[in-house]
């Protein structure tokens, strides 16, 4: 479950405010920087929330900006002690997309595309032990199952009585067609899919091979949105090394625009539920 305090949306929602007191200041971030003698790409990570911000940091910013009022710098100091908690998820150690956890704790709806497994809060243990062994061949067995229980961790979201986490997911057909773990691991992982999707919160829909050429061939990508208006949507595509965050606007649009053209050419939710079925039928033969 969500903690009261997230630390990487407390991150974000400071970051985006000093952005905006610099901004309203008419301020680049290169002044700032020299007028704190730091380094420019340090104001950027503050800003962009990819970086922990210290009450000192905050406290010289406002100088900076020449905030007056000590409410607002009451507020933000507090938002950056906030930021300094640690979530759920510290207590397993490093987890390499650690801020994506962060901002999926706290998202009131996900959007997702998987071209090429089932998408992670829909897999079963069984699924996600030889999925991560496929991917991670050299990983040893103790961090295998520390990302598991991650993952298994992160579904409490999607099962929550209260609030939980609306998600759509569009899953490619080679989704279902690829064997991860054998034939009976498959065969429970599409059973476990076609019956979570029958929940009022989960959609799923199949992109079926015939579709062809599509606008999510250039691969995974997913949209988060939250409740606070003060949160901008999030489009999350995940990289071997590093992950991408993409927040601007247009960035965000036109990969909304390029779900709605998925969604479209899926097949409804009543067809997909049908296929998935079907393929789990083909794995137990």
């Amino acid at each position: 479950m969500a903690s009261s305090v997230n630390p990487t949306v407390r991150r974000r929602r400071l970051g985006q405010e000093l952005r905006r007191l610099r901004e309203q200041k008419g301020m680049t971030a290169e002044e700032v920087a020299e007028r704190l003698l730091v380094s420019q790409s340090k104001i950027s990570r503050l800003e962009n929330g990819r970086r922990s911000i210290s009450q000192r940091d905050v406290r010289d910013l406002c100088g900076v900006y020449e905030v007056e009022d000590q409410r607002i710098v009451d507020s933000l100091m507090q938002m950056a002690k906030d930021s300094r908690q640690q979530g759920w998820w510290h207590a397993f150690g490093d987890i390499p997309y650690s801020v994506y956890i962060g901002l999926e704790t706290d998202a009131e709806s996900l959007r997702t595309y998987e071209p090429q497994i089932i998408t992670g809060l829909l897999q079963t243990r069984p699924y996600a032990e030889a999925l991560i062994q496929g991917a991670l061949p050299e990983t040893s067995v103790a961090d295998v199952e520390k990302r598991v229980q991650v993952r298994i961790r992160r579904q409490e979201r999607i099962s929550a009585e209260h609030n939980p986490l609306r998600l759509w997911v569009v899953l490619d057909e080679a989704s279902l067609r690829r064997v991860v773990g054998g034939k009976q691991v498959m065969r429970e992982q599409l059973e476990h899919v076609a019956e979570m999707s029958q929940l009022p919160h989960i959609t799923v829909q199949v992109l079926p091979f015939d579709v062809g050429a599509h606008p999510g061939i250039n691969g995974q990508y997913s949209i988060l949105e939250f409740a606070d208006t003060a949160d901008s949507s999030v489009v999350y595509i995940e990289g071997v090394t590093s992950d991408l965050y993409l927040e601007k606007a247009p960035d965000v649009q036109k990969y909304t625009v390029m779900y709605e053209h998925l969604r479209a050419q899926a097949l409804n939710v009543e067809q997909s539920r049908q296929l998935i079925e079907d393929v789990a039928k083909e794995y137990a033969r």
